[in-house]
């Protein structure tokens, strides 16, 4: 048995955002399978120190600071006819780390994390099993994104959305196998590139439940007079930020009209000048980086998840439902969970709906604590990673070292 190499477009720690989450949980998996190699890229210093918190399970890793600025990466694109997506992560540095490694070491499978990482795989792979985790379809994603703007950006995603989907393409047929997070993502994919069930398959998300556990130790926060709802998210994420702003134009004034002690808190990093303008607004509390989001999720009476734009699998809904609390959705951030509507959580289908979803459940708090108890009982049941994650060692042709030693023990 040979060993694994593992690219991602982010270091996969610390596990404190949605492609962290799964990067990481993943990660972990693959080390419990075999010996793993990591090549990643670092957003800034910070993550570069954390470098030190993966060696120690790993057989090597090779982190570096991305570099290509967006019009260094534009212009590139430009002129090589490639997708933005591919030029912006580029890196010398991380096709030479590939290369020592699979000439070097006996890598026999290849998991790569997230699209744009994929232009580092050697065109020869023989022997090694190719595993392609695209997530979501990003192809999809700007073309909604060139749908929704306005010129000259209504270009620039529109011909993203046209290259990608090219790559993502030539890449899946490559591959010994493309993984997303949701059935809905893998179907539409499989539409789009012919392939079948066991060439494009869902690899879904989970939920860590100890660690997102309504009665775990972590500190608690006063809560403002009145009701709270609460968003989590990263705040420079742009289906992020149109949510919030979008809930606080439509929305909370509609509640608050009904019922004037609700406090709406944003809650995430790096809220962009859009963002923190919303704190001006009566009962918007934006709060920016926390140390700890679970102390803002057992203060919620509500999280909210309205959500104009998504695809795939939202962490922020899992998260809220492992910590036992009554969430009220929009339809895209509701699709692709597996709970069931009006029991587990609440799905607005048109914007005046959240409104009156969450007056509801203010209303009635028996009900509310009810949803937040069977929304917990839901993720122990169908959102554990272990679960979630259990296809990962057929998919790289292996099973986890503890399941190796129980067959050999059983054998002799």
């Amino acid at each position: 048995m040979g060993d694994i190499l593992f690219l991602a477009h982010r270091i996969p720690y610390p596990p404190n955002r949605g492609d962290k989450i799964r990067s990481f949980n993943i990660l972990k998996r693959l080390c419990q399978l075999g010996t793993v190699h990591v090549a990643t890229f670092a957003d800034d210093d910070e993550d570069l120190g954390h470098a030190d918190m993966l060696r120690p399970m790993l057989g090597s890793v090779h982190i570096e600071k991305r570099a290509v600025s967006k019009p260094v990466g534009a212009a590139k694109a430009i002129l090589s006819g490639k997708p933005i997506s591919l030029t912006l992560f580029d890196s010398a540095g991380i096709r030479k780390f590939v290369a020592n490694i699979t000439t070097q070491k006996p890598i026999d499978a290849v998991f790569v994390f997230s699209g744009q990482m994929a232009q580092f795989v050697p065109e020869d792979l023989t022997g090694s099993r190719f595993i392609m985790d695209f997530g979501d379809v990003d192809s999809a994603k700007f073309a909604s994104y060139a749908r929704s703007s306005s010129w000259p950006m209504r270009h620039v995603h529109a011909r993203e959305a046209v290259k990608l989907a090219a790559f993502e393409k030539a890449v899946a047929h490559r591959a010994d196998c493309s993984t997303f997070v949701t059935e809905a993502e893998a179907a539409l994919f499989r539409a789009e590139t012919g392939l079948d069930a066991e060439r494009v398959r869902a690899l879904e998300n989970g939920i860590d439940c100890r660690f997102f556990d309504p009665r775990a130790d972590f500190a608690r926060i006063e809560k403002p007079e009145g009701s709270l709802v609460i968003f989590t998210g990263q705040m420079d994420y742009r289906p992020n930020i149109e949510a919030v702003v979008s809930f606080a134009d439509d929305v909370l004034p509609v509640v608050r009209q009904q019922n004037p002690h609700v406090n709406f808190a944003i809650v995430g990093r790096n809220p962009t000048g859009e963002v923190q303008r919303l704190a001006s607004r009566e009962g918007v509390i934006v709060t920016g980086g926390v140390d700890d989001i679970r102390s803002w999720l057992a203060a919620a009476d509500i999280v909210a998840a309205p959500l104009r734009m998504a695809r795939g699998i939202q962490n922020k809904v899992l998260e809220a439902m492992a910590m036992a609390r009554p969430v009220v959705a929009s339809v895209p951030a509701y699709e692709g969970i597996d709970a069931e509507r009006g029991r587990h959580l609440m799905v607005a289908d048109t914007i005046a709906d959240e409104a009156h979803l969450i007056l509801e459940l203010l209303a009635n708090p028996a009900k509310a604590d009810m949803m937040g108890c069977a929304a917990r009982d839901r993720m122990l049941e169908r959102y554990v990673w272990d679960q979630t994650l259990a296809p990962l060692g057929r998919l790289i042709g292996r099973e986890p070292v503890e399941l190796r030693q129980k067959a050999l023990t059983e054998a002799s």
